[in-house]
């Protein structure tokens, strides 16, 4: 795990997640909600956009420390498919939630309402907060594995 932290490494980890960031900003359309954040901040609830802001951050870190140590094992010819299946769950299930599963925007509601259904994660118990931490979960479990020496 330490060898993330040096060079070159730590800078294909900062690559990684900045660019997920840019791409589940763009897919999420959480840029054209920066304005309604702003509009209704007195009736916005803060703990869940928070909440949510900083596991889309979480999943964000975990996918770019997964991502390199699975190019380092890889690049040492170990055998890490599961963890390589898990880390691509957590990418898609990172994007699939976007930004705000509070707002409406994302792949799913959008792939739904192209079928005339209106759907939201917002709809589910915890506002969608459950799907981030599931996906969080799952990239951790891919981390932890990753990071033992077999």
């Amino acid at each position: 795990m330490k060898i993330l932290f040096r060079k070159p490494y730590i800078y294909f980890v900062i690559l990684i997640f900045l660019l997920y960031i840019i791409i589940d900003l763009i897919i999420s359309g959480f840029y054209s909600t920066i304005p309604l954040i702003i509009f209704y901040s007195k009736t916005l609830n803060w703990f869940k956009l928070g909440v949510s802001l900083i596991l889309t951050l979480t999943i964000g870190i975990l996918l770019a420390f997964n991502s390199i140590l699975i190019y380092i094992k890889s690049k040492e010819r170990r055998n890490c498919k599961k963890d390589l299946t898990l880390n691509s769950v957590g990418a898609v299930g990172g994007l699939v939630i976007g930004v705000c599963p509070l707002c409406v925007t994302g792949i799913i509601p959008i792939i739904i309402g192209l079928l005339g259904i209106s759907f939201s994660f917002a709809s589910l118990p915890f506002g969608g907060i459950e799907v981030q931490v599931l996906v969080a979960i799952i990239l951790l479990v891919s981390l932890i594995n990753l990071s033992k020496n077999k």
